[in-house]
């Protein structure tokens, strides 16, 4: 089977958009940050495991216990997505972090600074 089918790929995005929707409805864990959100969920083509991938708006500390709260409350998510999807399987999931997001924004800075700096230079 193909890694990228139409089929996966509708598959990939119902479980993200359900996960968001648990995540933000559904969790009642202190140690979740309420600005969490699910960037990307990839379901195995035999739909036994997803790799979700979490970003967190916050610092070191805040990611790492939203990533603990998400992993203690595995189970109930997994139950949660198995009454809202209807497939053969319900995945194991494992959440990663993911750190794009900040990537995207720091090198944006980056990039502005060094513009500014540029219009400085060509100013003298």
């Amino acid at each position: 089977m193909r890694k990228n089918s139409i089929k996966n790929t509708r598959i990939n995005g119902e479980v993200m958009r359900e996960l968001s929707n648990i995540i933000r409805s559904e969790i009642k864990d202190p140690r979740v940050n309420p600005m969490t959100s699910v960037v990307a969920a990839e379901v195995s083509p035999d739909l036994k495991y997803c790799k979700a991938y979490i970003s967190v708006l916050g610092d070191e500390e805040s990611r790492a216990a939203t990533l603990e709260g998400l992993n203690s409350a595995k189970g109930h998510i997994r139950r949660q997505l198995a009454h809202t999807i209807n497939l053969r399987n319900t995945p194991e999931l494992t959440f990663i972090m993911d750190q794009s997001i900040e990537y995207g924004v720091n090198m944006s800075k980056r990039i502005d600074e060094v513009n500014a700096a540029m219009k400085k230079d060509d100013e003298n």
